[in-house]
Parts: structure tokens; C-alpha cells; sequence
């Protein structure tokens, strides 16, 4: 991990300082999307309580374990995304989920050094995959391997990434995701871009018969983390996005209405602020 000084979240951030009473009280609203259980020691001792080498790395302290995830996802929520990675990788593999998607969303939204946003992707996958190992059912371990390969892809360009094998790697962690928490809104927004990525560089035909992309199954996934999530800016972003890549053109209007709906939502943290700013920047 990059140990330099991350570029600052760029928004006033004092409506996304949670304590631990307060993130306990509106998380499931900030974690709608991703579905991630909330970090108390119950969950902690869930996760490693039956396996030795995390035991014997971590302790069994449940109570403090938790505290210190806790932690990170308020830095995290907060937009201090430089510390809620350090403090997660404290924690090692325990802390995947916010540690990823830390990474994720900072390189996503701040990082300016294009070397180093496709670095941050690889080790993000990289940290996913050896999660998914340990934690093969937890659907985050398995989505945010899928999230970092799909922004690494976009970071590289679709067509070099796919002849890399990469959509496939990115179709089975959603899938996965998808068997283990059908609810989980960001997998069925990525799953919806998956196809409209490939069908945009591809083409339909082709797209369809190599890697089974179908334009309404797209959509029908980007709707679907609408309905799950109504309150989340990405859900109406991502689903612009896909309108664009599938139809470009003859559906600029319902795209340009999805950006302005996210535009005008009231943002829970850090993330969301940023998710709807670059949402208003697509209609400016």
C-alpha cells in the first residue's frame, strides 16, 4: 500500500462524522447497497471465532476488534479514506470490506496519478480474492474483487481487459455475490454495467454469444438497485452510465433524468457525496 499522503476528501464532511452509537443507528441506511453486516463483536466472532490462524493473529478480544472496524468505517463514511485503509490494514483480512472499499472509492473519485489508481485496483482484487478464500460466504469478500477488476478494466480499457480474461473473473465474483445476497444493489449496478460495458465494445451479437451480455437483462439490473436502494445516488448514476453505453443517443433523456434524480438526493456519507457530484457532472 502507497504509504504518501492521499489527496483530501474535497467536501465539507461534518454531516458524515458518525460515532459509534450514531453509525450503529443509520448504518443500515449507509450500507443498503452493499448489504455489509454491521461490525459489532457478535459479527466479529462470526467471522474468525472458527479459524485458528485468525485467532491466533487477532486474539479473541471480540469486543476491541470491533471497536477498531468500527473505526475505519467512520473514517471511511467520513471521506478520510487514507485512514480508514491504514486502520483497516491493521486488522488484515477482518477488515476487507472497508479496507477495499476504501481503496476503491478513493482511487474511483481522487487519485490523480493513473499508475497509481490501477496499483490501488490490483491490490484491492488482490486482497478480495485471498478474502473470498477465507470468507467464502460473505458476499463482499466476493464483490469487491469484482468491484476492483472492473475498475482496473475500465482503467485499462474493456477491450484489453477482456483479452485478459478479466470479464469472466468479474461475471463469477457477481455471481457469486448474487447467489449469496440476491439484495446486494452495488453487485446488480455492476452486473448491469458488465453487460453494457461489453455489448458497447463488442457489439450485441458477439457480446451475447461470447460472454452471454443482453442489453434488457442490463437494465433490468440497473432497475433493480434503484428499487433496492432509492435513496443512493450511485444506483441512479449507474444506471445513466449504462443507458449510454447501451443506447447512447436514443436514450440520452432518460439518462440525463437518472443523473439529475441522483444530483438531487441528500447524501449519508462521504461516498455519496461523491457519487453525486460526479452525477451532476455528467449533465453540466
Amino acid at each position: 500500500m502507497a504509504k504518501s499522503k492521499w489527496a483530501a476528501f474535497p467536501h465539507a464532511s461534518k454531516s458524515f462524522e458518525y460515532s459509534p452509537a450514531t453509525l450503529a443507528k443509520h448504518w443500515a441506511r449507509l450500507h443498503a447497497g452493499d448489504q455489509e453486516p454491521f461490525p459489532d463483536a457478535a459479527r466479529v466472532e462470526q467471522l474468525i471465532g472458527k479459524i485458528a490462524p485468525l485467532k491466533k493473529q487477532l486474539g479473541t478480544d471480540f469486543e476491541a476488534l470491533a471497536t477498531q472496524l468500527q473505526q475505519a468505517w467512520i473514517a471511511f463514511h467520513k471521506g478520510d479514506f487514507q485512514a480508514a485503509s491504514e486502520q483497516a490494514e491493521a486488522l488484515g483480512v477482518l477488515a476487507h470490506a472497508v479496507h477495499n472499499k476504501a481503496v476503491g472509492i478513493y482511487a474511483t473519485y481522487l487519485c490523480a496519478d493513473e499508475k497509481l489508481k490501477l496499483a490501488l485496483f490490483e491490490q484491492a482484487a488482490q486482497r478480495a480474492e485471498q478474502a473470498s478464500e477465507v470468507f467464502a460466504k460473505d458476499p463482499n469478500a466476493h464483490y469487491f474483487r469484482a468491484f476492483a477488476l472492473g475498475r482496473y478494466s475500465q482503467g485499462i480499457s474493456i477491450g484489453k481487459a477482456l483479452a485478459q480474461g478479466l470479464g469472466g473473473k468479474i461475471k463469477e465474483s457477481l455471481d457469486v455475490t448474487l447467489k449469496l445476497n440476491a439484495k446486494h444493489a452495488e453487485a446488480l449496478s455492476a452486473l448491469g454495467l458488465y453487460h453494457a460495458e461489453i455489448i458497447n465494445k463488442i457489439g450485441s451479437m458477439i457480446g451475447g454469444l461470447t460472454y452471454g451480455a443482453k442489453a434488457d437483462i442490463g437494465v433490468k439490473h440497473l432497475e433493480q438497485a434503484i428499487a433496492l436502494t432509492p435513496q443512493a445516488p450511485v444506483a441512479y448514476l449507474e444506471f445513466g452510465n449504462g443507458l449510454v453505453l447501451l443506447y447512447g443517443k436514443k436514450r440520452e433523456d432518460d439518462a440525463a433524468a437518472a443523473y439529475e434524480k441522483a444530483s438531487k438526493l441528500k447524501p449519508a456519507d462521504a461516498m455519496e457525496k461523491l457519487d453525486l457530484e460526479q452525477a451532476k457532472a455528467q449533465i453540466e
